[in-house]
């Protein structure tokens, strides 16, 4: 039976796998790489840091199973989205740090809505565009060099792509490529034509020649480098990040939804074969596209802390030894003693935008103590998630009696017992979590014809709500209050 191997490249880490048809994964490496925080709201990766994690990753992967060269059948890419490289594509030596979707320097003061319509995206700091308008910008002689044609640009699946097919030392295998998937995450691509829009890369300020070719999500996109471990290997499946859990998740068709908890949370809806525009906060994004096929799109709503808020209370706090002690802490206690986080470290995304909120703490007296806070801290991912819940069903028509979860944060069940109470719903779980990564190496198999529907995941573990609807409304107020309080702090 051949093998599927896949790459996730994500905000804090890349993980590197190795799995069968049957979706048993035979091996597995990742390694982490540094966040880069050089002022308030800028959040930037080493991008070369990155590539190397990625070929650590693949190394020892491979090694633990010893797995042989010709083994592999196909290889699925996913990664974070937004995250913006530009590099010099003689040398392949980047011009900047990546800048990182997180990052807020890019906030726009015009009408965030004025390209909704075209784009599906607010103008806001969130989507790559303006993250590689202002690398032009801001390094001395960039624009000249583009205007060249010295330098080209892409999000992390294209810097993966480019130096996976031969980057600068088989330049001539090189492929400058995306997916429809991340090109919809960008500010700048038509979600009717599937195209870059010169006017909104003349506006924005990226000239169109430095963006790569856009590609469907599934199929044959390109081919490793014809020499090391993968000679030739096709790479037939590539989604962002959150399209892959989608796609892992099996949400193939209309009404289909997941959330994912990670470093942010993030929330998709497949509305088919039309583009949904929200009324209600959400983004409109395309969902998936099979080569030769048309795209599927979907509804999303983004939440910008969810599993950072963890790492903030171990790291930075040192509330936590590790993020798995959360649970065992929050079990403690009964409830958070009334403490709310608002965890707004770079405004508020979906469904609020509110670029001006900062993170707040309420509630606190002295009976408080660290086991509260880290009660209060997963609280603050259930609330969030929550509200998208909401602003979905509203967008949609539809209420949600069934929320299918994945990511790290879910392997903490009081959590996902806490986000049943909280939102009022079922919550559902695969065995296996890390879709995201098992939906590229589904994309994958699929693209390269050796399966016809993703990779199976495992039993599932349902949570249903256990608290009254008085006491749900009581929280969900005392957060609304809270995030009230942490508007306009700057």
């Amino acid at each position: 039976m051949p093998y599927i191997a896949a790459i996730d490249q994500g905000t804090t880490s890349t993980r590197f796998i190795v799995t069968t048809l049957d979706g048993e994964v035979v091996t597995q490496s990742q390694f982490e790489h540094a966040q880069i925080m050089p002022r308030q709201g800028w959040v930037e990766h080493d991008p070369v840091e990155i590539w190397r994690n990625t070929r650590r990753a693949i190394a020892a992967g491979l090694a633990e199973k010893d797995i042989l060269e010709g083994e592999v059948a196909a290889l699925g890419i996913t990664n974070q989205r937004e995250t913006a490289v530009i590099w010099d594509k003689r040398t392949g030596i980047p011009i900047y740090n990546a800048i990182v979707w997180q990052d807020t320097r890019t906030n726009h003061d015009g009408d965030p809505t004025r390209h909704l319509e075209k784009t599906g995206l607010l103008h806001n700091s969130y989507p790559a565009g303006p993250k590689w308008a202002w690398i032009l910008d801001n390094v001395d002689g960039a624009r000249e060099r583009a205007a060249r044609g010295e330098l080209i640009a892409g999000t992390m699946d294209t810097w993966l792509l480019w130096n996976l097919t031969g980057g600068a030392k088989e330049p001539e295998h090189a492929v400058h490529v995306t997916d429809v998937t991340n090109a919809s995450r960008t500010l700048l691509m038509d979600l009717e034509t599937f195209e870059w829009d010169d006017g909104l890369c003349a506006e924005i300020g990226v000239p169109r020649q430095i963006l790569p070719e856009i590609r469907a999500s599934i199929g044959e996109i390109a081919r490793v480098r014809p020499r090391g471990p993968f000679a030739d290997t096709p790479i037939t499946g590539v989604l962002g990040d959150q399209q892959a859990a989608l796609f892992g998740q099996g949400c193939l068709a209309k009404g289909g939804a997941k959330m994912t908890y990670g470093t942010g949370l993030f929330m998709l809806l497949n509305t088919g074969s039309t583009p949904q525009r929200s009324e209600h906060g959400m983004l409109t994004t395309v969902a998936y596209q099979k080569e030769g096929e048309k795209p599927l799109y979907a509804l999303e709503g983004s939440v910008a802390v969810g599993g950072s808020l963890i790492q903030w209370l171990r790291d930075q706090l040192g509330i936590l030894r590790t993020a798995a002690q959360s649970e065992e802490l929050a079990a403690e206690v009964e409830d958070s003693a009334g403490v709310v986080i608002v965890p707004a470290f770079s405004g508020l995304f979906a469904p609020r935008w509110r670029p001006d909120a900062r993170g707040v703490i309420t509630g606190l007296t002295r009976f408080a103590d660290r086991r509260h806070i880290v009660r209060a801290a997963l609280e603050a991912t259930c609330f969030q998630t929550r509200e998208v819940v909401r602003a979905m069903e509203q967008d949609s028509g539809t209420a949600i009696t069934q929320l299918r979860v994945d990511g790290g944060m879910t392997g903490n069940d009081l959590l996902m017992q806490m986000q049943a109470d909280l939102l009022g719903a079922r919550v559902t779980r695969p065995a296996n979590i890390e879709t995201t990564v098992m939906g590229a190496a589904s994309a994958a198999a699929i693209g390269a014809g050796l399966a016809d529907a993703p990779l199976n995941l495992g039993k599932e573990t349902s949570w249903d709500s256990t608290i009254a609807g008085p006491v749900r409304d009581r929280l969900v107020a005392a957060w609304n209050d809270a995030v009230e309080r942490s508007y306009n702090l700057n």
